[in-house]
């Protein structure tokens, strides 16, 4: 699908991902991901739904879902480059997001923020207190990548 605004489009077509771009993004920038190995975003991409926008030809943000199109949906990647921030592409990205046709009617949609609370509260998300959520974080695995 694709979505218009002004010189802006939003596309979820993973053959338009400028790969070398966002990997910059998320290796450099990005609290999250820093240091992260071009073959893990590779493989990332690949088995997720990816959204890209773009700014005439060039991709200026991302975000990708991985999601089982019928129940669950987690939103991860999400990064609005440095020279385009201040324009609401988050928030339209995210309006993008929701409307895709193969992530309705879903049960549940989960992120982690360290600083955009106020972005994910505008589509519904809340932060847990319920203490549900659990995770293993193997750093290693992540800096060396998987196979090394």
């Amino acid at each position: 699908m694709e979505w218009r605004r002004g010189d802006y489009v939003i596309s979820d077509d993973p053959a338009r991902i400028d790969v070398p771009a966002v990997h910059e993004w998320l290796s450099t920038d990005a609290y999250w991901s820093h240091g992260v190995p071009l073959d893990i975003v590779r493989r990332a991409l690949a088995n997720s739904m990816v959204f890209g926008i773009y700014r005439e030809d060039t991709q200026v943000g991302f975000a990708r879902v991985v999601s089982d199109r019928a129940s669950f949906a987690w939103v991860a990647d999400v990064y609005i480059s440095s020279t385009e921030r201040g324009h609401g592409l988050g928030k339209w990205l995210m309006e993008c997001i929701k409307a895709q046709p193969d992530l309705q009617g879903l049960r549940r949609w989960l992120l982690a923020t360290r600083d955009a609370h106020g972005l994910y509260e505008q589509f519904g998300f809340v932060t847990s207190t319920t203490g549900r959520l659990m995770e293993i974080v193997d750093l290693d695995i992540y800096i060396r990548g998987r196979d090394q």
